[in-house]
């Protein structure tokens, strides 16, 4: 949702694009696929043609078919669990487990979602659930947000089969539903209520992670500029705004209009502003992408990471969006509604407040601070389900990051990996809720316009995807051990 995306905490990276002119050991000569790529390529393209969306697809299908590929390379039966509830036959999902040799080692688990974003074929250049190769990229909805990684995901386990690897750490994968559709049936977060066993695990993988180029694709001679790993993100909570009265004629106006009395309510809340946090991860990576930038922001940045007290560095980090909902709980209106008639004093206003809570503080705590803020009694103030968990943010491991750093030195020479959170969320959330730190990964990368995700003509670079593929395989290689 912030998702994540795929490319949905790639924004981080905008602190960077730009300033680091790093190239890439992905830019080598075009080189025909080996068979294996083309088999890769097949199983993608199998993904993505397979609708998902909430209103017309099917997850469950789309399990089914991933299920096949890991039967077809030698995976048993034991080792694949495809799941649904009879409330939601067509979200299913898939956990698959390749076991490691220690009895000491906690397993491995890596998560990718399944399920995508409505995409209407009228509004599209090309059929959304075609995969087309165009000018270097393949299009698709989910090609970038994030069939790509469950692809890689599945193929990992096959490489692994195939190859006769025997890992130290027990690995897991699993493929959920749900991601994309807030207030639906969310696979990660019944597997995290119910199935806690299966999905068991000292750490875990997701989208959220990755990297950024300079604005043109690496085939075309652009450059990755820059590399993050994912570590923590916000959560989120909806917010009923309401008032009421007796209404009446609207010949005979009265003191307290609902309609103002809400819009009273929303200048305070817009008034608002929260205090400045940082944790771990965005203290890092203030530092870094301030040290990188060769402006009166980055300067700031830095010193705003020294000393969260200085005023004067804060109001030159808030000039940019994105750092200044980096630093904070934001709150804001996203949809208002009231009246009954246009010849009546309105009974009754409201107005949905959305807010990205920075990580320690629960959605109650949040709606709370809004009715204080607001402090007004006549004006109530309503947590709107699904209520989500807010989690602390996984720990800056080094059994993490190194890992992660080394392989980003060896694909990408030169290119910095530094740690950010998001300001959306992900199915990270409910694994961090129970307990299992997650982190986005690192190894693809985007263009700084988001390549359409969540948007029309949806596109991954070819290249991205298939280093992407080669990098993620290493990583889940160097934590198995």
């Amino acid at each position: 949702m912030t998702k994540r995306s795929g490319w949905r905490s790639r924004v981080a990276g905008l602190a960077l694009a730009g300033l680091l002119m790093a190239s890439t050991g992905a830019q080598a000569a075009e080189a025909p696929l080996r068979p294996d790529q083309v088999r890769f390529r097949d199983l993608f393209r199998e993904l993505i043609e397979t609708n998902t969306t909430l209103s017309a697809g099917s997850c469950t299908l789309a399990a089914e078919r991933m299920a096949a590929h890991l039967r077809a390379a030698g995976l048993p039966e034991s080792q694949i669990t495809l799941f649904s509830t009879p409330e939601h036959p067509k979200d299913g999902g898939l956990v698959a487990v390749y076991p490691g040799t220690s009895k000491t080692l906690k397993p491995l688990l890596a998560i990718a979602h399944i399920d995508v974003v409505e995409a209407k074929r009228e509004d599209w250049e090309r059929d959304p659930f075609k995969l087309v190769e165009e000018d270097g990229y393949f299009y698709g909805r989910g090609t970038g947000d994030v069939k790509s990684m469950a692809a890689m995901l599945v193929d990992t386990l096959i490489r692994f089969r195939e190859s006769g690897y025997k890992p130290a750490r027990t690995v897991k994968i699993a493929l959920t539903c749900g991601e994309e559709t807030n207030g639906a049936f969310n696979g990660a977060e019944w597997l995290a209520a119910n199935r806690r066993d299966l999905i068991d695990a000292e750490f875990a993988l997701n989208e959220g992670g990755g990297g950024t180029t300079d604005g043109r694709a690496v085939a075309a001679g652009g450059k990755v500029v820059e590399q993050t790993i994912q570590v923590g993100e916000k959560t989120f909570g909806n917010y009923r705004l309401e008032t009421r009265n007796p209404g009446g004629h609207s010949s005979v106006p009265r003191p307290d209009n609902a309609i103002y009395q809400l819009a009273h309510a929303l200048d305070r809340v817009e008034a608002h502003e929260f205090p400045v946090e940082f944790t771990d991860t965005t203290r890092a990576y203030f530092r870094a992408a301030g040290a990188a930038r060769n402006d009166a922001i980055g300067k700031a940045m830095v010193a705003l990471a020294a000393n969260p007290t200085d005023k004067a560095a804060e109001a030159v980090v808030n000039t940019d969006p994105f750092l200044h909902s980096n630093l904070r709980t934001t709150c804001v209106a996203t949809m208002l509604d009231g009246g009954h008639a246009r010849n009546a004093l309105p009974q009754r206003a409201g107005a949905n407040i959305n807010c990205r809570i920075f990580p320690g503080h629960s959605v109650e705590a949040i709606r709370g601070e809004l009715a204080a803020i607001i402090g007004d009694p006549g004006v109530t103030v309503t947590a709107l389900a699904p209520l989500r968990p807010s989690p602390p943010p996984p720990p800056l491991s080094p059994k993490v990051i190194d890992p992660a750093r080394k392989l980003v030195a060896k694909y990408f020479p030169g290119v910095p990996l530094v740690p950010v959170m998001a300001n959306g969320y992900t199915d990270s959330t409910f694994l961090g809720a129970v307990g299992i730190p997650t982190y986005g990964v690192p190894g693809m990368w985007g263009d700084p316009d988001g390549n359409g995700a969540h948007g029309l003509n949806e596109r991954i670079e070819v290249r991205s995807l298939f280093v992407g593929r080669d990098f993620l395989f290493d990583l889940i290689k160097a934590y198995a051990g």
